[in-house]
């Protein structure tokens, strides 16, 4: 089976072609049809309880806010188009009551008891490490802790000093803003620490978690909008970056558009969910989270050569194919699951919403200053080592990198994620007898 190969990257799919008027390669027309069907049987409650139901709604809006996210500007080009308005406008279908209790439960469970969420990330990390040059993970992977390092010390400095010129404590800026945005999201970062806070601090950890999750989750904004203007800085200045090759001065001969299988996609299928297996099987007796056994795994094995050429193939057929077609349906899921609007809102009062900006701004000078002397491209440095530091986890490496349209540094967004919400764990339990 052959596709003609696009020109755009894989996982910027060309959903949207104005000439005939379409959206996700459907006629206008036959897409209106299957939105009204979706959107009739959401109101209705008639959805089908598991897969279909919940991949039904969350493709279709995915699409639809996603397009209109992309088509829209000022909004497009500074806010993260698609991306943005694909997260927020679920976040408020659900805030505002638009979008029936049923579906949000419906949802919910599916990207949570379903593991959507995992399922997709478990195809990018796998088919995306597979997929590079060996010379690449060998060559950056080395260096990528400084970046990283850098990132920490930049947010966690400016957050200090505009909380001191906006009259917050050093201890609020710093354990209350900065260490839960830099903290790997809410599984990986702000529940765990919530735990840390209340074993040192006192207080139950509920206490902790109602006041880590807004700056959580208003970073994660941030990071995104952010992410969107690198992009364009990266257009204007290109110099500055690699368009998604992380290392600078290091080039590779591509390889031919590749004969697009089904098979093939199988195998990519079964590799991506074995390796997320064993990467969680592995967890409960090494202490790293199972993503980051997952990346350490799939990296050895491509650097070691010794996968055959048809898991790789597979692999990063199923990566394109994942990224292609349910990226804006992911990020519908992260909105309705994942977004508390409220918790948001509830926070934005100007100071708060300045120091949070610093903490983001600290994170990306940091790690692209630092990134440029490490040889790495400094946007990229900054989106994986800066942004991807200061998201929601693996929820906000998908928006900040779909944002960036940068998908392919999704092996390197999952290392800033997981290894680096451990290094802020550790962090913070070091800093908090400082602060007491």
């Amino acid at each position: 089976m052959k596709e003609k190969k696009q020109n755009t990257p894989p996982d910027l799919p060309v959903r949207h072609n104005l000439g005939t008027f379409s959206i996700f390669n459907i006629p206008i027309l036959w897409f209106a049809i299957f939105t009204a069907i979706a959107l009739y049987a959401m109101y209705t409650d008639n959805l089908p309880a598991g897969m279909i139901g919940a991949l039904l709604i969350i493709m279709v809006l995915g699409e639809l806010l996603g397009w209109i996210g992309d088509h829209t500007p000022i909004v497009r080009t500074f806010l993260g188009g698609g991306a943005i308005v694909a997260i927020f406008g679920s976040a408020y279908m659900v805030y505002s009551g638009l979008m029936p209790e049923s579906t949000t439960t419906l949802i919910t469970e599916f990207m949570k008891d379903g593991d959507f969420l995992n399922f997709y990330i478990a195809a990018l990390i796998t088919g995306s490490i597979l997929g590079m040059e060996s010379k690449v993970l060998v060559k950056a992977g080395v260096r990528y802790a400084l970046p990283l390092l850098a990132a920490v010390a930049g947010a966690v400095l400016l957050a200090a000093l505009v909380g001191l010129v906006l009259g917050f404590s050093v201890q609020d800026a710093v354990l209350v803003i900065a260490m839960p945005i830099m903290g790997g999201g809410m599984g990986a970062g702000a529940v765990p620490m919530s735990q840390v806070y209340s074993e040192m601090l006192g207080n139950e950890p509920g206490y902790y978690l109602s006041i880590l999750v807004p700056a959580l989750a208003l970073g994660n904004v941030f990071a995104i909008i952010i992410a969107s203007i690198l992009n364009i800085v990266g257009k204007k200045y290109p110099s500055l970056t690699g368009n998604g090759q992380l290392i600078k001065g290091f080039h590779y001969e591509k390889k031919e558009a590749p004969e697009y299988s089904l098979a093939k996609m199988g195998i990519g299928v079964l590799a991506a969910v074995s390796f997320y297996m064993l990467g969680n099987l592995l967890g409960d007796v090494i202490p790293l989270h199972p993503y980051a056994i997952m990346i350490i795994l799939v990296a050895g094995l491509k650097v070691a050569n010794i996968m055959p050429e048809v898991i790789v193939e597979g692999a990063s057929q199923w990566y394109e194919f994942v990224a292609r077609n349910w990226t804006n349906a992911l990020l519908i899921g992260i909105g309705v699951a994942y977004t508390d609007l409220a918790a948001v809102l509830d926070a934005l009062s100007i100071e708060y919403v300045l120091i949070v900006l610093a903490v983001v701004i600290g994170a990306v000078i940091g790690s692209g200053v630092v990134g440029k002397f490490m040889g790495f491209y400094p946007i990229e440095a900054a989106i994986t080592a800066g942004l991807c530091m200061a998201n929601m986890g693996g929820t906000g490496d998908v928006a900040v990198l779909s944002a960036a349209r940068r998908m392919e540094l999704m092996p390197f967004a999952q290392i800033s994620s997981r290894l680096g919400g451990a290094l802020i764990l550790l962090l913070a339990s070091i800093f908090i007898p400082f602060f007491i």
